[in-house]
């Protein structure tokens, strides 16, 4: 067999998995190591408070890790751990009987967001980047988490649903109504970047 395929083997979750389940506790670590990033990433984008945040991606590898025996592999494991994740934040946010308002600033409408998204692609990408996220944290909690896992983690609709347990229409409507949300936020600041044809700010 050749060795590039059994390196390709050895870097999949699923093997860790195996790993870990056979007893090598090491194997976790490097999990968490891979995926410790975006599980506090989604858990501060819904609880907005660091020490929360930190607990709950605490707690959520925890239960990962007592959990590992019932995960089957019928979804990818990105996936399964951050519906646990997701749950989690949810759950705190219950605890302590807190939850995020919004108002939406301006109504945007369809050809508006073309033109707001024109204007992002103006914008240095790193600082295009610390906006979009200053502007996510500004969302109510659920629409925070549906937004990253879907722009930053790259996870598809059927994929959000389960991480959720919401369906994949309830998704795609979510998805479309939290971003116009992100977008009237994101208007305030790329306005002055988006350029008409005659060279003018719109």
């Amino acid at each position: 067999m050749p060795s590039s395929y059994l390196i390709m083997i050895k870097n999949t979750d699923q093997y860790l998995i195996d790993k870990i389940l056979d007893g090598d506790t090491k194997a976790f670590g490097e999990l968490v190591e891979r995926y410790q990033n975006f599980v506090y990433t989604i858990a501060i984008r819904i609880l907005k408070v660091t020490e929360e945040a930190e607990e709950v991606a605490q707690d959520s590898f925890i239960k990962a890790y007592d959990s590992l025996s019932s995960f089957r592999g019928d979804s990818k494991f990105s996936t399964w751990l951050y519906r646990i994740v997701y749950h989690k934040s949810l759950d705190m946010i219950k605890m302590n009987s807190r939850h995020t308002t919004y108002q939406i600033i301006e109504e945007i409408t369809d050809d508006a967001l073309d033109h707001i998204e024109n204007g992002l692609e103006c914008m240095l990408s790193e600082e295009r980047t610390s906006i979009i996220k200053k502007c996510i944290g500004l969302l109510p909690e659920d629409e925070a988490a549906i937004i990253s896992l879907y722009y930053f983690e790259e996870q598809s609709v059927k994929e959000i649903a389960k991480v959720t347990g919401l369906t994949a229409d309830n998704i795609k409507i979510k998805l479309y109504r939290s971003r116009k949300k992100l977008f009237s936020l994101l208007a305030g600041y790329i306005k002055p970047e988006i350029l008409n044809r005659n060279g003018k700010a719109i």
